[in-house]
């Protein structure tokens, strides 16, 4: 326990990663990591909602991030998923006994240490459990700024919550190494190759550059096939899922631009810092969204905007995102490795 660094993150599963990564030698970033895990992305899917509203996701899925820089990297994981509650627990203990740290995947609704304005029901959230001290467990959380400890019933809580993609007591952990030093070029260039395939080549329309003006196609008949009340509810759920959950949306902008900065380093491609502040316009872009959205959800402020206007702004923001990735990609094509 004592020689695992917990650093502080923008971002759960980035942070625990790099946490991990850290732990075992492999010194690399958070915004590496993001990047090597390819971790841009966009989905917004009526067919899946939450509290009776259409998903809008601004990330891969939970543990995607973990199992493609652990891949990319040769790094061999294993990860665990329990039907029984205290099999599970015995499990991590087996992990802790042995001086393994292991990555959980927990609901925050119930983590004691959280405080109350930030709880939710949000099942995707990743901790590092990296010791035991005085009956409970010390717990890595990136988001928080200290270790904190947490007891093993509420663990077992907070790893069988119940809703939307419930955890069923995930664990996954760093099983052995071919190297301590990893061919990064190698594995950036793979890594933005799947970034930017997946950001414009899904041919559904609901996934990537595709899926944002989806959203504004959609927004634009909010308020006529809802109603003022529920079209304000649906743009409620997109800003929280854009600034609070995850840190998915402008958040991961601005650190898929950190990436774009190290990456030109490592692929010895300076144009990458061009990519790196367009990428860095994008996310301004989408904050002010966000901002103007916020306004629109309270009724409040000046120059409050129509839908017909977010869904401008929407749009405005893909042709910004799809010209990034068709750059990106002509850059990244011509690299060897």
């Amino acid at each position: 326990m004592t020689a695992f660094e917990h650093r502080p993150a923008a971002h759960c599963e980035s942070g625990v990663t790099s946490n991990l990564l850290n732990f075992y030698g492999i010194k690399v970033s958070e915004p590496m990591v993001l990047g090597l895990g390819s971790g841009l992305f966009f989905s917004h899917m009526p067919f899946i909602t939450l509290h009776g509203m259409a998903v809008t996701s601004f990330r891969p899925l939970p543990g995607r991030i973990f199992s493609r820089v652990t891949r990319l990297l040769g790094i061999k994981v294993k990860t665990r998923r329990f039907l029984n509650k205290d099999k599970s627990m015995q499990a991590l203990d087996r992990l802790i006994a042995q001086g393994i740290p292991a990555g959980v995947l927990v609901g925050v609704f119930h983590l004691p240490y959280f405080p109350k304005e930030y709880r939710f029901h949000f099942n995707a959230h990743n901790i590092a459990v990296i010791g035991k001290e005085n009956g409970g467990y010390v717990v890595s959380d990136p988001v928080i700024l200290q270790k904190e400890t947490i007891s093993y019933e509420a663990l077992k809580r907070c790893r069988y919550a119940k809703g939307t993609y419930p955890p069923c007591g995930r664990m996954y952990w760093i099983d052995r190494m071919k190297t301590q030093n990893p061919d990064l070029r190698r594995a950036a260039v793979k890594a933005i190759k799947l970034n930017c395939r997946r950001m414009l080549d899904i041919p559904l329309p609901f996934f990537g550059v595709r899926g944002i003006r989806t959203l504004a196609k959609r927004m634009r008949c909010w308020e006529k096939r809802f109603g003022s009340s529920r079209a304000a509810l649906n743009l409620a759920q997109v800003i929280r899922m854009l600034e609070e959950i995850g840190t998915g949306g402008a958040g991961f902008r601005f650190m898929y631009a950190a990436f774009l900065q190290e990456a030109a380093a490592v692929l010895r491609q300076p144009e990458c810092r061009k990519y790196a502040e367009q990428m860095t316009e994008a996310g301004d872009m989408w904050r002010e969204f966000a901002a103007a959205a916020g306004r629109k959800f309270k009724n409040r402020g000046e120059d409050i905007c129509t839908y017909d206007e977010l869904a401008d702004k929407l749009m405005k923001i893909a042709g910004m995102e799809e010209s990034i990735f068709r750059l990106l990609r002509k850059t990244v094509n011509n690299c060897k490795y």
